[in-house]
């Protein structure tokens, strides 16, 4: 282990021994360095074709949607009529099942955004998720937010999306997650379509997501142990806060600062203030002591 390590109790991503404050990224088991590559392979976000139904366009005007409220009651709507801050507060429309032998891995995780947790039911739904946590544009997210129906083809249909964004303008981004090699599917692809189709109709973003670079996902994830506003002290993240300059490493901001607050708790809160988005560096090179800081504008 290198000696500029042995000294902290906090360590970089990729290392051997990794003590993180706060590091419980979920209620389940997800901390295993296999679980970094819940995105694979790196994609940017896809587009999916719509031509399946191309002649009988599909649109939120009078589209069935139901949705459970903060108390889990179910409300009957339309896409064209629902208001998106209703959608945004409500329960998750599925209870995912957790049984020996499932495919996929689901759990809580609590969100910074939001205060509370909200539900993922696969690995790539949680590298998701945190991405949407770790974006300081997002102030609404719900997981699984609302139930839609339609008649396509003459067959019934009906899609639940994993999550609902709100950023800060109030733009609404409904997005579905799905691995790569399932979009290749004609089936799930014509099931995002359509679904797409209404949801864009409404005046609402859709987005398919398949996974990001695996180094900024390794970042995110390792940030994300220092998003709990207890596991840093607040007079320190502040003093960081004022004294921080541009283009300084963070060892040189260690040291620095070191010498007018606790040593120990200022890695601690350089990496709050990454996370906050009060201070940034590149995401797509691993993070480490000669990791370069900026100053958010």
């Amino acid at each position: 282990m290198p000696s500029w390590l042995a000294r902290f109790s906090v360590c970089w991503p990729g290392t051997e021994k990794r003590v993180q404050p706060g590091s419980d990224l979920t209620v389940v088991r997800c901390r295993r360095k296999a679980d970094l590559k819940s995105t694979d392979p790196p994609t940017s976000r896809s587009k999916v074709e719509t031509t399946w139904f191309e002649g009988s366009a599909i649109t939120g005007d009078g589209l069935p949607l139901r949705y459970r409220d903060a108390v889990g009651a179910v409300h009957q709507s339309t896409l064209a009529a629902v208001h998106s801050q209703d959608i945004a507060n409500a329960q998750p429309w599925r209870h995912f099942r957790s049984h020996r032998g499932q495919r996929h891995y689901s759990g809580f995780y609590w969100c910074a955004t939001t205060g509370g947790h909200v539900v993922y039911e696969s690995r790539l739904e949680l590298a998701r998720l945190l991405l949407a946590d770790f974006d300081p544009r997002t102030v609404r997210i719900a997981a699984q937010p609302f139930l839609i129906e339609a008649d396509v083809g003459g067959k019934s249909r009906r899609h639940v999306p994993d999550f609902m964004l709100v950023d800060v303008d109030q733009v609404v981004t409904v997005v579905n997650v799905k691995p790569a090699e399932r979009l290749a599917d004609p089936a799930v692809a014509a099931a995002l379509a359509w679904a797409a189709q209404a949801i864009e109709s409404r005046g609402w973003r859709c987005e398919t997501w398949s996974g990001t670079d695996e180094t900024t996902m390794c970042n995110v994830r390792f940030l994300a142990g220092y998003r709990r506003p207890a596991v840093v002290d607040h007079e320190v993240v502040e003093l960081v806060r004022q004294e921080a300059r541009a283009g300084e490493s963070v060892d040189e901001s260690e040291r620095r600062l070191g010498a007018a607050g606790p040593r120990a708790q200022i890695r601690p809160a350089i990496l709050h203030l990454l996370w906050l988005g009060w201070l940034r560096t590149e995401l797509t090179v691993p993070l480490g002591p000669d990791t370069l800081l900026e100053r958010a504008s």
